[in-house]
């Protein structure tokens, strides 16, 4: 089915979950998340930047030439300060692209096996970047704090969620419920700013340049 122009954007992700953080967080606000199978053309656009902004202005600008839609595209990552902020823009391929979630999260686990608990600080950092017709609308940055676990806790979440503990939650990450993630998380934050931003009028995602 066609979506709406009028309330629909497309998430420039393969990742299954977070198109469905997307959708869930969007909902509200009334906008429709569809995913890289409304495009004709899905070719894959790789990330070469060196920041996470990079990465999602790339992946926005050009998903956003292949559709009527706006495009908002995610980047994101695991900043973890033993490892001088690795993996960084590197999080999804760190260890090997080939890897699995649970692979890549026992490479860094052990990377940090010698480090004690209170030097096992990390950040999550998430930047959005909405773009259309190959223009760019906006981007909204989100960070949350917290700590790497000794091993991986909790059977929810993606990517690094197991590893990594929310000290205000007193939880990993795959622990929370969808509706907890989002309220604490690095990509919840930089959705507010986005909703902020549209009920605010300063984004305007289906105006036609």
């Amino acid at each position: 089915m066609t979506p709406d122009t009028s309330a629909a954007v497309v998430a420039a992700t393969a990742n299954p979950g977070k198109t469905a953080e997307l959708a869930a967080a969007l909902a509200p606000a009334g906008i429709e998340v569809v995913g890289l199978e409304t495009l004709q053309d899905a070719t894959h656009v790789e990330e070469n930047g060196k920041t996470f902004e990079d990465n999602a202005l790339l992946k926005a600008c050009a998903y956003s030439l292949r559709t009527e839609l706006p495009v908002l595209a995610d980047d994101s990552g695991l900043e973890v300060d033993a490892l001088g902020g690795a993996p960084g823009v590197l999080s999804a391929r760190y260890g090997s692209p080939q890897l699995t979630d649970a692979a890549r999260c026992r490479a860094l686990l052990k990377a940090l096996v010698d480090v004690p608990a209170p030097k096992r600080t990390a950040r999550f950092r998430c930047v959005l970047a909405v773009a259309r017709e190959g223009r760019v609308l906006g981007t909204f940055e989100g960070t949350v704090e917290g700590t790497i676990l000794l091993k991986p806790t909790g059977k929810d979440g993606f990517g690094y969620d197991p590893i990594f503990f929310h000290p205000g939650a007193g939880r990993s990450f795959a622990q929370l419920s969808r509706e907890e993630k989002q309220a604490l998380s690095h990509r919840g934050a930089a959705i507010a700013r986005m909703i902020e931003a549209l009920r605010a009028g300063t984004l305007d995602l289906w105006a036609r340049t």
